[in-house]
């Protein structure tokens, strides 16, 4: 409960769920496979990139812990020192997310929740791809 006496739900329950951000997901790892700029960061096989991926998204959104029952801490920076991560790195990650997510977001029936939802994920995407950039 909230202070106002109103509960409060996590995003992760918002949303419907695993569902919302597995639809997310798999959007956005299926537009990686043709994308110039980050297909080649990734391996051939995605399937793990893409669990890994929505399981992050799903337990930073209030959703199941399983993300750090089987990899520990994020530390999102620092998985992400290998691969060279520059402005155009980022902007094209960025704009498939947000795809990702706007689909994802389809789903949702309610317009002023959605957009609220958006807003939400939207900043945090955001602020994250621009935390991973590592080249000038």
């Amino acid at each position: 409960m909230s202070d106002s006496g109103q509960e409060t739900i996590s995003m992760f329950d918002a949303v419907g769920g695993a569902g919302f951000f597995e639809a997310m997901v798999d959007h956005f790892y299926d537009a990686v496979l043709t994308n110039d700029v980050l297909r080649p960061l990734y391996p051939e096989d995605l399937a793990e990139a893409r669990r890994h991926t929505a399981l992050f998204l799903m337990q930073y959104w209030g959703g199941p812990s399983i993300y750090n029952e089987e990899r520990g801490h994020p530390r999102l920076r620092m998985r992400h020192i290998p691969f060279a991560i520059g402005q155009p790195e980022r902007d094209a990650w960025l704009d498939l997310m947000l795809a990702g997510l706007d689909h994802a977001l389809a789903g949702i029936p309610h317009p002023p929740l959605a957009d609220q939802i958006r807003e939400a994920i939207a900043g945090y995407l955001d602020h994250a791809s621009t935390a991973m950039i590592n080249q000038p």
